[in-house]
């Protein structure tokens, strides 16, 4: 009677236990596994991975659906939080502290230890940006980045340039340096007149000397290399919450691009605010800052030729944000020890080997960068102005990773949404957004 009890309570505990969880890990027999990702130029080599990955796991069949930017996290969280998001998605260093805290994530390194996950093998220290300060891990490092200067071969040629001269500039915040007289010299009035010309209508501009991406409320693409550049960083350092938004340094470096957008020399914020690469690719912009995950899409999009600059040296040198993707899977996946063998086969040297030959991105691992710079060089693409940053001592620094992202982003979208369409200061806004991100903690 006593046995009987027991196996009955037993039973009861494991329904419990799988109830609260809300789903069953189903370990055997056909599963499919749901994929999510983001970036439209990637979905290729990711499909070539799964049909790999599905030749050798039979018994599993990997879904990839493809989500833009814009709809993607809120898509994401909208399903978590409905208990329908995918098994795996594409994460991002300044999104996976919010999912972590909330508990959305699996913590995957006590699967990394028992299947003896060789971590050594990522480059420039990406492993160690996906694990945190107690112990646990939300994903395996899949690929890098650095940013670049992205100019038409044309108009800076036109302009008296040559690609030597592109990657050799520097810039401050007083006087904008080379660079401000490259996109002054870079822009054209509708009467035919550059920048450099006193002349120069900033009311009537037909071609801007740089376009940014203001999206991103991190300014990976848009502000870090300046700034950084001019010895400010955002924090003191991973995982600590204290901004420096309100630091003279930072408020110098942003009013410098008010100053180049009332100049006509930076396309405005309304043009670019959402997507600055049509003003790129239709002429209307003739360089534009951008991440080594676009190459792919600047190359085949514009009807011209592209080339890809060094970022401009600033006062601390040159400094380019680094970031690095990783996968991570949702904790309501009804089939983790599945999912985890699709991103354990992502963050492999196979699967980043095959995503190299597509040339879309840097993989995470040695070998597979190098089938990507010989994918890139086959396209005839010099891409070295990224590798350089990258291998270059002191050029990289990583994304901010911090609590309350979501908060964050949306306290500095409102902020340079108020600078740069004029309504506000750039020094009050910044010192005021600053106090409020302090204390979100």
């Amino acid at each position: 009677m006593k046995k009987q009890i027991f196996t009955i309570l037993l039973a009861a505990c494991l329904v419990l236990t799988l109830w609260s969880n809300g789903k069953e890990d189903k370990t055997s027999g056909p599963v499919t596994v749901q994929y999510i990702l983001w970036d439209a130029n990637q979905l290729p080599a990711y499909e070539k991975c799964a049909e790999d990955f599905m030749a050798a796991n039979p018994d599993i069949t990997i879904e990839i659906t493809q989500m833009g930017w814009g709809d993607y996290w809120t898509g994401l969280q909208t399903d978590m939080v409905g208990g329908t998001a995918a098994d795996v998605f594409t994460n991002h260093l300044a999104k996976y502290p919010d999912f972590a805290s909330k508990g959305q994530l699996v913590d995957i390194a006590p699967m990394v230890a028992r299947d003896k996950v060789d971590t050594s093998v990522y480059m420039n220290g990406l492993d160690g940006l996906w694990a945190t300060k107690d112990g646990k891990r939300f994903g395996l490092p899949k690929d890098w980045d650095t940013i670049a200067i992205v100019y038409n071969q044309e108009m800076i040629n036109a302009a008296g340039y040559s690609a030597a001269e592109a990657n050799s500039l520097n810039w401050n915040a007083k006087d904008g340096g080379t660079f401000e007289k490259f996109i002054a010299a870079l822009s054209v009035d509708t009467s035919g007149r550059n920048g450099l010309d006193p002349n120069f209508d900033s009311e009537n501009v037909a071609c801007y000397g740089l376009a940014l991406n203001h999206f991103d409320d991190r300014g990976q693409a848009q502000f870090s290399p300046m700034a950084v550049s001019n010895n400010w960083m955002y924090t003191d350092g991973l995982y600590n919450a204290n901004y420096h938004f309100d630091d003279p340094k930072f408020i110098a470096t942003i009013q410098w691009f008010v100053d180049m957008t009332e100049k006509g020399f930076l396309a405005p914020y309304e043009m670019t605010a959402n997507n600055a690469n049509p003003l790129f690719t239709s002429r209307q912009a003739a360089t534009v800052f951008d991440g080594s995950w676009m190459i792919g899409y600047y190359s085949s999009s514009s009807e011209f030729p592209v080339g890809f600059a060094k970022l401009p040296a600033g006062p601390a040198g040159v400094k380019s944000m680094t970031n690095g993707l990783a996968d991570s899977i949702w904790v309501g996946s009804k089939h983790k020890e599945q999912a985890w063998l699709w991103v354990k086969y992502l963050a492999s040297a196979e699967a980043q080997n095959t995503v190299g030959t597509f040339g879309v991105v840097f993989p995470a691992i040695e070998s597979g960068v190098k089938n990507a710079l010989a994918a890139y060089d086959a396209k005839g693409l010099d891409v070295s102005a990224f590798t350089e940053e990258a291998t270059n001592p002191g050029e990289t620094f990583v994304y901010p990773i911090v609590d309350n992202g979501v908060k964050i982003s949306e306290i500095m979208t409102q902020t340079f949404d108020s600078i740069f369409l004029g309504v506000t200061d750039a020094e009050s806004s910044l010192k005021e957004a600053n106090k409020k991100i302090l204390d979100l903690f």
